[in-house]
């Protein structure tokens, strides 16, 4: 097997596992393993900043990710921590808008990483599976919303 061909198959593995592409087929998977690329990220260190301009996403595979707004003082506050299978930075992808948060690697993490770029050339050589990545991802947005939504109202109560 040549290296494309195993790093292809281990993130295929890694989009199977995560929850946010649960509709996708494996074939589907193994068609988008290419548009994607695997980092790590060491505990502590910034996978980016509030206002940054959002050139990527990502799918954290193993770890934990703090969401951290700044407060009026200027201090980072984290308003969420995801878990593996949770998917970040994917509003920016879509939208082309700075980044509304920073995220932090919580704990050491492996990260897929699908870029803006690559989204696009996905979207120009496979057209039926970008579909699927973004109405995955379009899902995901949805249900966040419609949380923040409840708990909007919640608070209001």
């Amino acid at each position: 097997m040549s290296e494309p061909t195993l790093l292809n198959n281990e993130i295929r593995d890694m989009l199977m596992d995560c929850g946010l592409f649960a509709t996708l087929l494996p074939a589907d998977c193994l068609a988008a393993a290419g548009y994607f690329s695997i980092s790590s990220v060491a505990k502590g260190e910034a996978i980016f900043n509030e206002g940054d301009a959002g050139t990527f996403m990502c799918i954290i595979h193993r770890g934990n990710v703090n969401v951290q707004k700044s407060n009026a003082e200027g201090q980072p506050v984290v308003i969420a921590t995801l878990r593996a299978g949770r998917a970040f930075g994917e509003m920016a992808v879509l939208d082309g808008e700075r980044r509304s948060a920073s995220c932090v690697a919580a704990s050491d993490c492996q990260l897929l990483n699908l870029g803006k770029d690559s989204l696009e050339k996905m979207l120009h050589d496979a057209p039926k599976i970008a579909a699927k990545i973004i109405r995955a991802i379009a899902i995901a947005l949805s249900k966040r919303l419609r949380m923040a939504d409840g708990q909007l109202l919640s608070q209001q109560v």
